[in-house]
């Protein structure tokens, strides 16, 4: 029974970003990266536990990039998101909304299952494999 297993090894698929940024989102924080007062790593991206539906999610300047930090670059910003919010934010889309009273980043992310009423917190499953 001749199996013909190569000892080659396969060539790896590209893997899917964890997080992309709209055109939107991208050109504001270049903006505000381009005005910070020293050079950044990137865009720190992250959740924590907090608010009344249990989580929220964090943006932050990064100095560097941590050993285990998911790095995706992406319309010119470099995004690291933190190891432990991975699972959490497969497939999340961050934009920038302006309207006529606000301005703020949004997060677009198929792991949420609910959200808290004034918008500041999420409930978010961890993404699970198919």
């Amino acid at each position: 029974m001749d199996l013909n297993v190569s000892s080659q090894p396969r060539a790896r698929r590209e893997r899917p970003k964890v997080v992309s940024l709209t055109d939107a989102a991208a050109e504001r924080v270049r903006e505000i990266m381009g005005k910070a007062e020293k050079p950044y790593a990137g865009l720190r991206v992250g959740v924590k536990n907090g608010g009344c539906a249990g989580q929220e999610y964090v943006l932050e300047y990064a100095d560097t990039a941590g050993p285990l930090d998911e790095v995706v670059e992406d319309k010119g910003v470099t995004i690291l998101v933190e190891p432990k919010a991975v699972l959490f934010l497969i497939g999340t889309v961050i934009d920038y909304d302006v309207t006529k009273l606000s301005a703020k980043f949004t997060f677009r992310n198929p792991n949420e299952t609910d959200a808290c009423g004034c918008g500041e917190s999420v409930t978010i499953q961890p993404a699970q494999a198919d």
